[in-house]
């Protein structure tokens, strides 16, 4: 096994575990994966491919074979779920009247959606910029906090990810993406993340502002501090606290807050946004991923008017900024949660699953934490409670089970099983999911 698999945020590609899932594959699946293999550049965390999907629907893809599975892995797109069909419609209609719209002007869905995404804010964070993705918003905005606070210095953190261009995996902490780069963008300090289960620095959250202080103070001229609030591929969830600190830490030093929420924004946690479970405005928020309704590329920057002070430059002025299409697909996404009421059936979702995960913990040992917010989980198997070690072979043992029986989902960090399901799934599907999961679990521990 690859040692590097313990650190990176992704599944493993190579290993003995992946090549017996080869065998698994019919014929006609295995002749199109080498048709895959053969005509797409390799690349760490996605070659070789797991499967062939042909359909996809609500909380789950259909394989080529004819089997379906339930996606808790989605690339933490599929908010409203697969195929959504409010989002086609959308789509549909707008293709019909304008499917592209030069940049140079502007069109009437792109404002509309703009309005939307402000409103969705409680009209805090009224302006908006647009990108085809989610890398290229978290450009924009260490490009825009350097105008603002005219200091190019960022801190991150150890192991986050905010995109794979060359930008943003140097503003990054996750090492991988930076292999065999050379020289990236100076200036970026990297921190613990406040990991309370195993973080380097204890489980005193107050040591994790200190030494956020700390690097500020001595590394001086830093402009802009860039995070997931809720850290999505190992799901750590800091207390209230710690967010608010943070805050009080950037205004006292003058440094723009960057909240990057591309993956768990738009109704994951039970609120909107992770910001206002935290009770904390960011300077700058970053969206995406599911904000073209897992359908379109689409990705949006938003800030406060009084950091619109860079219309001398161009911060992003993509071709498809201000795509109809998308922008159609990003309404019919937003006026789709609010009206089906996500929010509510998430925070209900969330009650339900943090029993059912309470009782797996209580009855398996090689569980040693589970953390979690709305219907963003993640559960972290060791091979011993008390030191901690990581059961990275017990993690893939029990994804590929998992899969065998129709549940997907990713494993981060080498043995955090990571649980994102479409926000519109229903109690029966999770219920099946569950009994999936808790199987093999049971069928595991009772080999180890």
């Amino acid at each position: 096994m690859n040692p590097e698999s313990l650190f990176t945020e992704g599944d493993i590609n190579q290993s003995e575990q992946r090549k017996n899932w080869d065998l698994y594959h019919d014929e006609n699946t295995r002749n199109w994966l080498k048709e895959d293999n053969d005509l797409f550049l390799h690349q760490s965390l996605s070659t070789p491919c797991l499967d062939v999907v042909e359909s996809s629907n609500g909380a789950g893809l259909r394989r080529l074979n004819g089997k379906r599975f339930l996606d808790f892995h989605g690339n933490s797109a599929h908010q409203v779920g697969f195929s959504n069909p409010a989002v086609i419609k959308a789509i549909k209609d707008q293709l019909d009247v304008l499917p592209f719209s030069t940049r140079r002007y502007t069109n009437k869905p792109a404002i509309t959606f703009a309005k939307k995404l402000v409103g969705s804010t409680g009209q805090i964070l009224n302006r908006v910029l647009f990108a085809p993705g989610g890398s290229l918003a978290i450009g924009m905005a260490l490009k825009l906090a350097r105008v603002v606070t005219g200091r190019h210095k960022v801190i991150s953190f150890w192991d986050s990810f905010h995109g794979a261009s060359l930008d943003a995996i140097s503003a990054g902490g996750e090492a991988m993406f930076r292999k065999k780069m050379g020289p990236t963008m100076p200036g970026v300090e990297r921190i613990p993340p406040p990991n309370l289960y195993r973080g380097v620095l204890g489980q005193n959250i107050d040591n994790y502002l200190e030494y956020l202080e700390y690097v500020i103070e001595k590394e001086g001229e830093i402009g802009a501090l860039l995070a997931e609030p809720i850290r999505n591929t190992d799901v750590i969830i800091p207390p209230k606290s710690y967010w608010k600190g943070v805050r009080e830490i950037c205004d006292r030093h003058n440094i723009l807050l960057i909240f990057d929420e591309i993956p768990n924004g738009l109704g994951r946690i039970g609120e909107m946004y992770a910001w206002q479970y935290y009770e904390v405005v960011p300077d700058i928020l970053c969206l995406g991923k599911g904000l073209g309704g897992c359908i379109m590329p689409h990705a949006a920057m938003l800030t406060h008017e009084k950091y619109n002070v860079a219309s001398e430059i161009s911060l992003g002025h993509f071709t498809h900024e201000k795509n109809p299409v998308a922008c159609a697909a990003g309404t019919a996404t937003l006026d789709y949660i609010r009206e089906n009421h996500l929010l509510g059936k998430v925070s209900e979702d969330e009650t339900y699953l943090y029993q059912r995960f309470r009782d797996f913990q209580n009855r398996y040992e090689l569980i040693g934490d589970i953390r979690g917010i709305g219907l963003i989980w993640g559960i972290e198997l060791v091979k011993d409670r008390i030191t901690k070690e990581k059961a990275v072979y017990e993690a893939e043992q029990l994804m590929y089970a998992c899969m065998r029986d129709g549940l997907s989902f990713k494993v981060s960090s080498g043995c955090i099983i990571q649980l994102l399901p479409a926000l519109t799934i229903s109690r029966e599907e999770l219920d099946q999911a569950l009994d999936i999961l808790e199987k093999n679990l049971a069928k595991i521990s009772s080999i180890i």
